[in-house]
Parts: C-alpha cells; structure tokens; sequence
C-alpha cells in the first residue's frame, strides 16, 4: 500500500514541478529584493537577510520592490551601488561604519492592488551606524519605518507598501524598466527569488499531506 502511495506522491511531486517549471504556469510573487555591493563592485542578490546581514564600511546595501517569478526575472535595484556619491560627504567616525543604501520602490506595475508607489522612485542615503550593526539596522537608519511579517520577512520599506507581504501574483506582470538579474549575471551573482523557493517548499508540502493522509487510511 505505502509503495503504492509513494508512487502516486512522486508522480504527484513530478507533475507539480512540471507545471511550475512551465513559462506560462510559473507563478510569480511581488516583495523586497535585498541585493548587496562589497567595494564597488555589482549588485549581488544577497544570499541571507538584511537582518543577519553585517556590511562593513563602504559597502552598499539595496532594495528593490518587483514581482519576480525567478532567478533571472528578479529585478535589480535601478540606481548603482556608488558609495562615494552617497556618503562621499560623511566622515567615518570612531566606533561606527558608513554603509550606502538604495531603495527602488518599483514602477506602478509592481505595486500592490490600490496602492501607488512613492512619487520619488528611487531614496538613496548614507547610514552611520555601529561597527557590529546588521542591514536591517542600517537601512532602519534611513528608510523608516519598516515593517515585517511574523517570520521576519521584510514587509515593508518607509511605510510602503501599506499592506501585504510577498503575495503570489496569478500572471507575472511586467517590472519596470530597469536592469534584471540576468543583466548582472555577467558581472555579479545572482540568487534565489522568493517565489523559488516558496514554490519548492509548497510542493513538499503536498507531498508530505499526501503521504499522512494515505498512512491514516491504511
């Protein structure tokens, strides 16, 4: 009966990832990017949150809102990670760190349903911070407020959006225009978006249902 059930939730697990992987099935999901830029160099889509996240001085940290249903469609922060032309007038002080941040709040094809994004599309701004302070606390410094889910996902950035949190989107809407990850990956690393890995995770998930149903039965 079990390997009668485990074929049925394989087959189920197969069928699953095929219409996820397929283009025009593949769901997508609108929420904050986080991307980083150590000394210059190209934004990389950062491989953990703001919130474990500890830039150092000169680093860049960036922020974009969009809907992303992939590696390759996650857009990047519009603006460059220029830390001289966004702190170049801040003088490093004893005991702190100057890190650039960029907020792109996307273009009105990426806001939620009933909200516009802000006027001024892009807020950039040098936080003086501690030497031991996270992303999170450096873009706290100068995007408030910010505003997160019970897991600790950031939200929200300086109040937008007002509502929601990294909803899944029937059709991939266009982003606006901008450079997209598959830009950056000549000269950068890209990473995983968000609808990845919640689209891998929801499919484990029915798997695992399938299998305690059918043990319930037997």
């Amino acid at each position: 009966m079990l390997t009668r059930v485990a074929g049925a939730v394989t087959g189920a697990l197969l069928a699953l990832t095929g219409v996820a992987a397929a283009p025009a099935q593949a769901a997508g999901y609108r929420y904050w990017s986080f991307w980083e830029s150590a000394g210059g160099k190209p934004w990389t889509y950062a491989t953990q949150g703001p919130a474990t996240a500890r830039p150092a001085d000169g680093d860049a940290l960036g922020f974009r809102f969009a809907i992303s249903n992939g590696t390759d469609d996650t857009s990047l922060p519009s603006a460059a990670p220029d830390f001289r032309a966004i702190c170049g007038g801040v003088e490093k002080k004893d005991g702190t760190k100057r890190i650039a941040v960029v907020v792109d709040f996307g273009g009105p094809a990426d806001a939620p349903p009933g909200e516009a994004p802000p006027k001024k599309p892009v807020e950039v701004g040098c936080a003086e911070v501690r030497e031991d302070a996270t992303g999170a606390e450096a873009l706290a410094a100068v995007a408030k407020p910010l505003r997160y889910d019970s897991s600790a996902m950031l939200c929200g950035i300086a109040g937008y959006p007002a509502h929601g949190c990294g909803e899944q989107v029937t059709e991939k809407t266009p982003a606006s225009a901008g450079p997209t990850a598959s830009t950056a990956a000549e000269g950068s690393g890209g990473g995983p978006s968000f609808g990845v890995l919640v689209g891998g995770a929801a499919v484990l998930a029915l798997g695992g249902a399938a299998i305690w149903k059918a043990r319930r039965r037997a």
